[in-house]
């Protein structure tokens, strides 16, 4: 899943593709409303077996969203996206659940 926030700047989505385009399309589908909204024409880059591509995205806070990026005709990546304008700290399911243990005689196992 990726995370965005509510600005009106150019975010950045990197990902793993099944085929690397220059220009891809990216379909968004409102799971709230069941709105879609196609951005098209969007130049994309690729470094060391990534997609990159950035855009202005018109997202709402709180929102979970479908994310289709096709070449043409050709879906190239599926995924979610979650809007939000919290740190990524904050809304974190496993924030603080985890401890770090400094004895090192090896004679318990802490769980």
């Amino acid at each position: 899943m990726k995370v965005l926030t509510t600005s009106e700047e150019a975010q950045t989505l990197t990902i793993i593709p099944r085929s690397y385009a220059s220009t891809v399309s990216v379909v968004l589908r409102d799971e709230t409303t069941n709105e879609v909204t196609t951005y098209t024409g969007i130049s994309t880059t690729q470094n060391k077996g990534y997609l990159s591509l950035s855009n202005a995205f018109s997202l709402t806070e709180g929102t979970f969203y479908q994310l289709t990026i096709k070449e043409g005709a050709n879906v190239i990546y599926k995924d979610k996206i979650f809007c939000t304008d919290q740190a990524v700290a904050s809304y974190s399911v496993n924030n603080g659940v985890y401890t770090t243990e400094n004895t090192y005689d090896n004679e318990y196992i802490i769980l």
